[in-house]
């Protein structure tokens, strides 16, 4: 029996799927790996950043999978851990997120901190060597 790798992988719900999708594409440079066509164009993603895989779909009211709230912070943060922290998180605010926290050095941490036009709050970093 092949070992099998425990992994914890975000699933966002956002209130427009295919809006979200070019978001990430274009903030992150992610790949959509799957996508599955659901009723009124909504859509639910297989989405990887480099090696880091999350899942993403639009609402669904009837299953109680509720979209972020744009005008509070979200209980939970991202944390998108890369050597293309800055580039990352420049790109984001380009195309439309909002800073929380510039790019930063920390005694050994180098991070950003900020919400995605979804209300998703990601902090973007790396270990500094």
């Amino acid at each position: 029996m092949a070992d099998i790798k425990t992994t914890i992988k975000p699933f966002l719900t956002v209130s427009d799927g295919i809006k979200a999708v070019e978001f990430y594409t274009a903030a992150f440079g992610a790949i959509e790996t799957k996508r599955f066509e659901m009723e009124n164009k909504k859509i639910s993603s297989v989405i990887q950043i480099e090696n880091a895989e999350f899942y993403l779909s639009d609402e669904e009211p009837c299953n109680e999978n509720l979209s972020s709230n744009l005008k509070s912070d979200s209980p939970v943060r991202i944390i998108l851990e890369t050597k293309n922290a800055d580039k990352f998180y420049e790109s984001a605010i380009k195309f439309g997120a909002q800073e929380i926290c510039p790019m930063t050095t920390e005694e050994d941490w180098r991070i950003g901190k900020l919400k995605d036009p979804f209300g998703h709050i990601w902090e973007i970093g790396h270990t500094l060597e």
